[in-house]
């Protein structure tokens, strides 16, 4: 039986999540909610979600003494990003189970192993290629063509870590900026729009996913996601198909993310994976004012060996809007928005591309 069929949670029982941002604070306040208590490991002593949990270990993730204690004080372990190191990883795996389980890591945290896996399952992605050289990205450039996107293979997220290739630009240049000796090429897609899927799997194989949402960037950081997102039926069932495969072929246990795009062609519109996220994901946060269960919540349900609820939505659009650097300090003006709600994560001072909360607005069906 593996260890994640072992877990049965029962209130009273305690959750470490490894990581203390914003995600973690929210994971905590979720399990509070169902009488379970979390415990936070994190190196940065200004960890937002160390105020709302009665035990923290802040401590690095190299260190082994303190992993070990902490491990000794929880019965499950979960994690809120994923770029957890594989040592730390394999240091809690032996003492606790890992839910989702650490070899995930192994595929979600390297970009071009997560390409290769998308694509082994007969699901659409960007063409791609392995880069490691100059030399080899020139070759890539003529097999995929202009313009594209040369993306590290580890360690980006919110447009960090890439840089879009057009004609006439210095390749070597280009190469060397990256900072990097692995890289993955993919081509640029024009794209109708951007979507994610939300999906929860509990050890048993339950699959539940929340409705589509249409995500809009600014400077590369998500700044509002709508639910439903506007695409037609048969497309958001094929989207949360999709999603529901990569969990199942993961054996994934907890909340992912299915980040999408949606093309527009001759025959019809048609998704295709851009990444995914092995984690509660940004564009998930509507969930928390505008469905009767969160992104949150169904993720502790998953890994303390609870069922999953069926999410339903509240409103006929529910829309979130994040709240990134200075904008937190407008916050008082949306506490008088009719069917607006308010998180702010409590962090330290605001910067430039920091997000610092965001507002879920949820508008009634029509007639009431």
């Amino acid at each position: 039986m593996s260890d994640a069929k072992q877990v049965k949670l029962k209130p009273g029982d305690t959750i470490g999540i490894l990581g203390g941002g914003q995600l973690g604070r929210m994971l905590a306040m979720a399990a509070a909610r169902l009488g379970l208590r979390c415990q936070i490991f994190s190196p940065d002593p200004d960890s937002p979600a160390f105020d709302v949990v009665l035990n923290a270990t802040c401590a690095e993730y190299a260190d082994v003494e303190a992993l070990e204690l902490f491990a000794g004080d929880v019965d499950v372990i979960t994690y809120e990003f994923e770029n957890v190191p594989s040592a730390a990883a394999m240091v809690l795996d032996a003492r606790r189970p890992v839910l989702p389980n650490r070899k995930i890591l192994e595929t979600t945290q390297d970009r071009l192993a997560e390409k290769d896996f998308v694509t082994r399952l007969g699901i659409g992605t960007a063409a791609y290629a392995d880069v490691t050289s100059v030399a080899s990205l020139r070759e890539a450039i003529v097999r995929i063509g202009l313009p594209a996107v040369l993306k590290t293979r580890r360690f980006g997220y919110d447009g960090k870590g890439q840089a879009i290739i057009r004609e006439g630009d210095d390749i070597a240049k280009v190469w060397t900026s990256l900072a990097t000796k692995s890289a993955i090429l993919e081509a640029f897609i024009p794209y109708e729009r951007e979507i994610s899927v939300i999906a929860a799997r509990s050890a048993t194989g339950q699959v539940e996913c929340f409705d589509v949402t249409e995500n809009e960037h600014r400077d590369h950081i998500l700044k509002t996601s709508r639910a439903p997102a506007p695409i037609p039926d048969a497309l958001a069932e094929e989207a949360r198909s999709i999603a529901g495969k990569i969990a199942s072929a993961l054996d994934y246990v907890g909340v992912l993310a299915v980040e999408m795009f949606v093309l527009a062609n001759g025959t019809g519109p048609k998704v295709l994976v851009n990444e995914i996220a092995p984690r509660v994901h940004n564009s998930g946060h509507w969930t928390l004012d505008g469905a009767s269960v969160s992104q949150f919540e169904q993720h502790i349900r998953a890994i303390a060996g609870w069922p999953l609820a069926k999410p339903v939505r509240h409103g006929e659009v529910v829309t979130m809007t994040n709240l990134i650097g200075d904008e937190i300090n407008d916050y008082e003006k949306w506490l008088s928005v009719p069917g607006a709600t308010v998180h702010i994560y409590g962090k330290g001072a605001p910067r430039p591309g920091r997000k610092m909360g965001h507002v879920t607005e949820v508008r009634p069906p029509k007639g009431k």
